[in-house]
């Protein structure tokens, strides 16, 4: 399952290994092995003396004499570095220790495997967990892969596993979300929003209509939807909206205000809102994304009552009367623009905000 292959595999486990040359002659004939390669590594990431190179620290690694007790991480990758493209990956769930992780943030990653090869994370000085160093990662990697008969991709496998580790803050992911690319590989098995009902379309991270352009310089490359959608269902909508945000900066750069481009990106804002329980924010993005299709593809396109649908949803779970009152004139103003809606809806946001305008109802007094 790990390999994503029905062929015969050989496994071997080192645990509590103490010296590095026995680590180095089981990667070296790992290494050339002709079929697929799956390497684990978890554990303590270090530093030589005064900073130089990185290390694997083993069962008996000490911190005066780093170089003859732990692994080089070039070890590493001069072994495999000359493998076939695509025939290797190296998953890491290690914690680094404070001598790694000045080099680790110097660096931007694990150096000198090509992008792709290293999934995973590191997690910074002091993170310790009632199970040792490992954190959640792990476990949930493995958990997707349970989920279902079919072996997602390795990077959506990875994206939906750090979303829902619970990582420290500060940890690095290894690929970045500059680095990583969702564009491979079925699917991850999730479910729809609730918030454009009757729509057939499949989830915004799931969309099969391409990546976004290629990225200006300080924005991630590669499609990051999978991935916003894992930090969101893994509860991390802070980090979900900001990357979000970013793109969708991007892209309006790039393709204009109103491009269809930068209109589904407000959607996807709109949805990560919704998922954070913030009602309002996601029934004005929504309103503002109808807006801007209706004007741009005209009252029969799908998607302007996809968005409109999304609003009244949205809109229909604000819990605060008064943003509920504020917002909605201008929805039953745009659902009224659309002459195909179903009827429905439109009797359905005039008598809610009908009720809420009147008198607000007594609350019971305990008595």
């Amino acid at each position: 399952m790990l390999l994503g292959s029905e062929l015969p595999t050989d496994t071997v486990c080192l645990d509590g290994v103490c010296d590095p040359n026995t680590v180095l002659v089981r990667l070296r004939a790992a290494a050339v092995t002709p079929g697929p390669l799956f390497v684990y590594l978890s554990g303590r990431l270090t530093a030589g003396r005064r900073g130089r190179g990185l290390f694997l620290a083993l069962a008996g690694t000490a911190r005066a004499a780093v170089r003859y007790t732990a692994v080089p991480w070039d070890w590493v990758v001069g072994e495999l570095r000359a493998r076939p493209a695509g025939s290797t990956r190296v998953l890491v769930d290690l914690v680094a220790d404070r001598e790694a992780w000045p080099l680790l943030q110097e660096r931007g990653g694990l150096p000198g495997l090509p992008g792709g090869v290293v999934v995973g994370v590191v997690s910074p000085p002091g993170f310790a967990t009632g199970s040792g160093a490992v954190s959640g990662y792990t476990r949930h990697w493995i958990e997707q892969l349970r989920r279902g008969p079919v072996r997602p991709a390795d990077v959506q496998v990875h994206a939906l596993a750090a979303g829902a580790a619970g990582l420290p803050p500060g940890a690095l992911v290894l690929p970045t979300a500059r680095e990583l690319g969702m564009r491979s590989g079925p699917p991850p098995q999730q479910q729809p929003g609730p918030d454009r009902p009757g729509s057939d379309r499949r989830g915004w991270w799931q969309d099969g209509g391409g990546p976004p352009a290629p990225p200006a310089d300080g924005v991630p490359s590669g499609d990051p939807r999978p991935y916003i959608h894992a930090l969101a269902t893994g509860g991390r909508h802070a980090e979900a909206a900001d990357l979000a945000g970013a793109w969708e900066e991007h892209v309006r750069h790039v393709s204009g205000f109103s491009s269809p481009e930068a209109v589904q990106w407000v959607e996807i804002r709109a949805d990560l809102a919704r998922m954070a329980g913030d009602f309002p924010l996601a029934t004005g993005l929504w309103m503002g994304a109808c807006r801007v299709r209706l004007t741009g593809q005209g009252v029969t396109a799908p998607e302007v009552y996809a968005a409109a649908a999304g609003a009244l949803y949205c809109w229909s779970q604000v819990r605060d009367r008064a943003s509920a009152v504020e917002s909605g004139p201008e929805l039953v103003a745009l659902l009224g623009a659309l002459p195909a809606l179903d009827p429905r809806h439109l009797r359905l946001a005039h008598a809610r905000l009908d009720a809420l305008r009147g008198p607000a109802l007594p609350r019971a007094v305990p008595t």
